[in-house]
């Protein structure tokens, strides 16, 4: 089966109900409501069409505090070319739009992605662009880059930090949502915020997750 925007979209709009985040209610997301009989169905009938899990149907602890930090100091944002790495369901990339960044760029390699950010992005009444590539590694001139919880998996990680640094190096500004992942950089990070959010049990294990907001290269920790 070759995945086309309608047949995306027919999917999500099948899948899920737009939803409220508990810690950003002031944005509209197509997301999953019943949490583990959706993601057991759709990871299942997916995985059979050879696509991943579906990510995007979720609004996970790291992307929500990254959002509410941007939204509470949209002084990060406002006037700025922005990326939102790793976008999932533009979640970030919209807060970021609503913060009065000049432009949002949401990149994901999920191909149902695309469908997912342009229905959530109409959703909230913002313009955001979208790049289903590998950016890892890449220079596109941004002044901000957002990634909420991306370091999950030890070889991405690895992939991340030199790339987070070379950004880095150049001038970019870049933030991180992460709940406590396994593979966060251990140095090289400034605490900005913490927040308590409220997560899904069935996928996180718990019904609250501690989520910090870092600033990649500031002050050691």
């Amino acid at each position: 089966m070759k995945l086309t925007a309608r047949t995306a979209e027919t999917f999500i709009r099948a899948n899920t109900g737009l939803i409220r985040p508990p810690h950003v209610p002031e944005i509209a997301l197509h997301l999953a409501d019943e949490a583990h009989d959706l993601w057991q169905r759709t990871e299942e009938e997916l995985a059979e069409i050879g696509l991943p899990p579906p990510f995007w149907a979720f609004a996970w602890a790291g992307g929500q505090g990254l959002a509410r930090h941007i939204l509470d100091h949209p002084e990060i944002v406002r006037d700025k070319s922005v990326l939102d790495f790793a976008s999932g369901s533009g979640l970030v990339a919209i807060a970021a739009a609503k913060a009065g960044a000049t432009s949002v760029m949401a990149c994901d390699i999920d191909p149902f992605c695309e469908t997912a950010i342009n229905l959530n992005a109409a959703a909230n009444g913002v313009s955001i662009a979208f790049d289903g590539s590998d950016l890892v590694g890449t220079d596109g001139d941004w002044d901000v880059i957002l990634a909420g919880d991306v370091f999950y998996e030890k070889p991405f990680a690895e992939r991340l930090v030199p790339w987070f640094a070379a950004l880095r190096a150049r001038g970019a500004d870049i933030l991180v949502g992460d709940p406590g992942r396994s593979y966060l950089p251990k140095s090289g990070l400034e605490k900005l915020a913490v927040y308590e959010v409220p997560v899904t049990r069935a996928l996180e294990d718990a019904e609250v997750k501690r989520t910090t907001v870092w600033r990649f290269g500031g002050t050691a920790i």
